[in-house]
């Protein structure tokens, strides 16, 4: 059986698709970076340095130019969170390959850990194309610490935006090598954001988070001036009740400089384990794990998705950060437009639904 699935990211545009080559894509080999601009201003920026174990999306700006990741710890921000050193801009990897930690790895790791963790190592830029919307594709492979290659990774991501929103799709497909390869059901996946210190919820007390090797991250409870996020849920769950449960989207808005801003992911049906769980912390992680039903569901579902030597898996999702906000009737509008979209979907401009 081939399985395909779609890891799309869209941070949607609120009204029309900008005029030609307003999406400018500039790839830069030596400095491991492709930087894509909007309307001459900056909005992200693909980068594989070899401090992050894996290529990410960082930073990510809203319309505005508003930061909306955390920047911590490639480039600190006063009053940011230290906590969980592999939370970086916007990724996609899972804690449990084969038992290898893909999702945990970074250079706070332990030497003698080191063997446990896994490496998403950029291979190459396939293509990168400006015009009315930015187009980039790239290689990379799943590493263990030895050297072997689990699974190969092509990504092919869109980018678009207008004068108060950004888009960004993801499509992301793994193939399994000469071995199965299993995503055994985990807390820590697949999709993740780190957002801006503005962005997260409210701190009521101090937290432990314990991940699937036993270690342990400290997340203090920190001053709450202007901190105001929340999360929603299509299924009507609110703040931290949102976490661990299923939805075909989650929005997370809060005001940053007095502007609220929200953030949606939006899943889609083509995917494994649809409706997502959301892995929605209020410290800033913004996640979606359809893989991990296990954990969220206390045991009552499970799913040990897996795949044999040479099939692949394709993950979609959509984001949209739209500046005013976003109503869960737009969400809704949103997530059903983009249901609807065929597997081709990445090869069109993004649309954003009112």
């Amino acid at each position: 059986m081939r399985w395909v699935i779609l890891f799309s990211i869209t941070l949607a545009a609120a009204a029309a698709i900008p005029a030609a080559d307003a999406v400018h894509v500039a790839v830069n080999e030596a400095a491991r970076r492709v930087d894509i601009t909007i309307d001459g201003k900056p909005f992200t920026s693909y980068i594989w340095p070899d401090t992050v174990k894996k290529p990410v999306l960082y930073p990510i700006r809203d319309a505005r130019g508003t930061l909306v990741t955390r920047g911590w710890p490639v480039d600190p921000r006063p009053g940011e969170r230290v906590d969980h050193p592999h939370h970086v801009g916007l990724w996609l990897n899972y804690e449990n390959v084969n038992g290898i930690d893909f999702w945990n790895n970074s250079d706070a790791i332990k030497p003698a850990d080191a063997p446990k963790m896994g490496t998403i190592v950029h291979r190459r830029i396939v293509s990168a194309k400006s015009g009315p919307r930015g187009e980039l594709v790239t290689e990379s492979d799943w590493m263990l610490h030895d050297g072997k290659t689990l699974l190969h990774e092509r990504t092919a991501y869109t980018f678009a935006g207008d004068a108060t929103s950004r888009v960004i799709d993801r499509t992301t497909t793994l193939t399994a090598l000469d071995q199965r390869v299993t995503f055994e059901d985990a807390k820590d996946g697949m999709l993740g954001m780190r957002v801006a210190r503005q962005l997260e919820l409210p701190s009521t007390k101090p937290e432990v988070f314990t991940d699937i090797s036993g270690r342990k991250t400290e997340v203090p409870k920190l001053d709450n001036t202007g901190i105001t996020g929340s999360y929603t849920t299509s299924e009507g769950k609110q703040g931290n009740d949102a976490w661990g449960t299923r939805g075909r989207w989650c929005v997370l808005s809060g005001k940053i400089d007095d502007t609220t801003i929200a953030i949606a992911i939006l899943d889609h049906p083509s995917n494994p384990g649809y409706p997502t769980y959301w892995h929605a912390r209020d410290y800033g992680l913004f996640a979606a794990n359809p893989l991990g039903q296990k954990v969220f569901s206390n045991g009552k579902e499970s799913l040990h998705f897996a795949l044999d030597p040479k099939q692949s898996v394709t993950f979609r999702y959509r984001i949209l950060i739209v500046d005013g906000g976003l109503t869960p009737e737009r969400a809704d509008r949103e997530q059903k437009a983009f249901a609807q979209q065929a597997s081709t979907a990445t090869q069109q401009a993004p649309k954003s639904v009112r």
